[in-house]
């Protein structure tokens, strides 16, 4: 069965900065979806100028992984929107927040920490290291790759410890920072990944392409086990 992905974007600097615009004239989220299209995936589009910010329930109902870039807009995300995404995570949705993704609602609700960093503009080199090169994200990539120029990210990140760190980046300032972190958070698998700052062609790069379509493939939903909540009978007879 074909994966349903939804690349949801704020899609803010796009309309509101020319340079922006010309790197990207189909919006952040028309680069990466027509990457993930390239790979095969069905893409939809959604951005928060769409009904109920462009995700609805139907659409959160017909998407099994819900790519997400923010920036600037992070608090106009309606909470009921927000309470909405993470209950889908929670239910098995897979989630991809991208860049500064990383302050969205959704993000730092299923986190439960401020998700804070230490943070440099100035278009600093980035070389991104896989640490974790058995993980079915970095399949196809080299042992570290160069994101020419971008936003320096650096520790400490107030994240949980995650399940995974596939990816570590070390900047021209002399930063580190985890950048490719796994999570799970009920039946859900949660992959945050730095790269992407709208200043920059990072989604343009063939190695962050390649990136995001592992990160699709891995976070799919999964059928796992069927459970049941809330009150129930015993499996055994005993003697109450």
């Amino acid at each position: 069965m074909t994966v349903q992905v939804t690349v949801w974007n704020e899609h803010v600097h796009e309309r509101e900065t020319e340079s922006v615009r010309e790197r990207y004239p189909d919006g952040i989220h028309g680069a990466i979806a027509a990457g993930l299209r390239t790979d095969g995936y069905a893409v939809r589009t959604r951005t928060l100028g769409d009904p109920e910010c462009g995700l609805d329930p139907t659409t959160i109902e017909e998407t099994d992984v819900l790519v997400w870039w923010s920036h600037c807009a992070n608090d106009a995300i309606d909470d009921e929107v927000a309470d909405r995404v993470v209950e889908a995570v929670h239910d098995g949705m897979g989630f991809i927040p991208l860049h500064s993704g990383k302050n969205s609602k959704p993000f730092v609700r299923l986190m439960g920490t401020s998700c804070s960093i230490k943070y440099r503009h100035g278009g600093e080199r980035e070389r991104v290291w896989v640490a974790d090169p058995g993980h079915p994200i970095a399949d196809g990539l080299d042992e570290q790759f160069i994101v020419p120029a971008t936003e320096m990210y650096g520790e400490p990140y107030d994240v949980p410890e995650p399940d995974r760190t596939v990816f570590i980046s070390w900047f021209e300032g002399g930063e580190v920072f985890r950048s490719g972190l796994c999570y799970r958070r009920g039946a859900g698998r949660i992959f945050a990944f730095r790269p992407g700052h709208e200043a920059y062609p990072i989604y343009h790069q063939p190695e962050i392409k390649r990136v995001l379509s592992n990160a699709v493939a891995w976070a799919q939903p999964t059928s796992g086990a069927s459970v049941t909540t809330g009150e129930v009978d015993a499996v055994e007879s005993f003697d109450a």
